[in-house]
C-alpha cells in the first residue's frame, strides 16, 4: 500500500510541476523544502535531489549496490517456511 501511496504523491507533485513553472523551480532548487511543504515527509539526514530529463539531457539513476545476505537472510526473504513442504519430504 505504502508504494502505492507514494505513486500517487509522485504523480501529484510531477503534474504540479508541469502545470506550474514557479513551483517547478522551487521544486529542483531546494526539493525537501518543496516536499515538506506538500506534506510529505523527508527524514533528517536524507539529501533530495530532484532533475528534470529534457530532449538533450536525460537522467539514470544508479541505486544502491545490494547489500550482502546471509543463507539465513536469504531463507527468510524468500518466502519462510513452508508446512506443507515439510510434511511432504
Amino acid at each position: 500500500m505504502l508504494n502505492e501511496e507514494n505513486a500517487k504523491v509522485a504523480g501529484r507533485i510531477i503534474a504540479k510541476a508541469w502545470a506550474d513553472e514557479g513551483f517547478k523551480a522551487r521544486l529542483l532548487a531546494d526539493p525537501s523544502a518543496v516536499l515538506a511543504a506538500e506534506g510529505v515527509d523527508v527524514p533528517a539526514g536524507i539529501r533530495l535531489s530532484v532533475v528534470e530529463n529534457t530532449e538533450a539531457s536525460y537522467t539514470l539513476v544508479l541505486p544502491a549496490r545490494p547489500t550482502d545476505l546471509s543463507d539465513e537472510e536469504l531463507d527468510g526473504a524468500s518466502g519462510g517456511w513452508c508446512w506443507y513442504c515439510e510434511l511432504s519430504l
